[in-house]
């Protein structure tokens, strides 16, 4: 029989790893709710970032804060970038022709780490104190990241609802045609998402890399959980995304303890399929 403690432990733990699956998943609806593009490269984004807080904080003898501010400036010019370079030219492609162009960017990314750094797992070395809290023993690293991750949400929904562009971004996520309407200028929006977009990506990267070891193939770790949560949640539904965050992060902590890892990833797969056919549009979506 399972201790409760380790379901209790196991239950918090999932909870702090939700408030970083939120960010990701926050991060990819929102490029997707606002440019309709699924950006299958977006957590080797965040690997590419993770590698710089790494090279900057344990190479150099950055600060780790200076490491995750770099991580941030770098998913801005990342996000820029793959915006510029690869989504604007397919704008008015087809579908398929879009999945490709952000599939082949996923494999460039991981050629290209694996290039540079070979696949061994680099990690960021924090000594940090010990934490208990009724005989469960909290991992400090993880109460961090996730309260970081609720102050870069609540940024993300200050800059939504409280500025222009923030509020044009609404807007084109929920009627493409009111853009015109405001005047919102449709490239400047689109630049101004995948920027904000990249700059989530920086930020889940400098709290992801004191938690785990990043190696080129981390995106395959992270990737499809973030999918499956965004599918879930309704794509572009940033509430949803942040509510399915939370549900498969208790599937996964709690099914690891009872069975393993692994079969925590399986029932979670079976929890997002079942959930699929019952709520097609999201867990949030409303009922015709």
């Amino acid at each position: 029989m399972i201790d409760p403690l380790f379901l209790a432990e196991a239950a918090v733990n999932g909870l702090l790893l939700g408030g970083v699956l939120a960010l990701l998943a926050l991060g990819l609806n929102l490029i997707f709710g606002v440019i309709d593009i699924v950006w299958i490269a977006y957590v080797d984004l965040v690997m590419i970032c993770m590698y710089a807080v790494y090279f900057s904080v344990q190479v150099y003898g950055w600060p780790i804060w200076a490491g995750g501010l770099l991580s941030v400036a770098l998913g801005v010019v990342l996000g820029l970038g793959v915006h510029l370079l690869i989504i604007s030219p397919i704008l008015t492609s087809a579908p398929v022709n879009q999945l490709l162009a952000t599939g082949g960017l996923l494999f460039f990314l991981q050629s290209f780490a694996t290039f540079l750094w070979t696949t061994d797992h680099r990690s960021v070395r924090l000594a940090l104190p010990r934490l208990e809290l009724f005989d469960m023993p909290i991992s400090v690293a993880r109460l961090i990241a996730f309260v970081l991750s609720i102050v870069a949400m609540l940024a993300l929904y200050l800059f939504l609802t409280r500025t222009y562009i923030g509020t044009a971004i609404r807007a084109v996520s929920q009627d493409r045609e009111a853009m015109a309407l405001m005047g919102a200028n449709p490239r400047r929006v689109y630049l101004v998402t995948s920027a904000v977009g990249g700059a989530m990506a920086g930020v889940a990267a400098a709290l992801l890399i004191i938690q785990y070891a990043v190696h080129p193939f981390f995106g395959a770790a992270f990737g499809p959980i973030t999918f499956m949560i965004c599918v879930l949640g309704g794509l572009g539904n940033m509430v949803g995304a942040f509510v399915a965050s939370f549900i498969m992060s208790e599937v996964i902590a709690v099914s690891g303890v009872l069975w393993s890892t692994e079969m925590g990833y399986v029932i979670a797969f079976v929890v997002f399929i079942v959930m699929i056919f019952a709520r097609p549009g999201g867990i949030l979506a409303r009922r015709g």
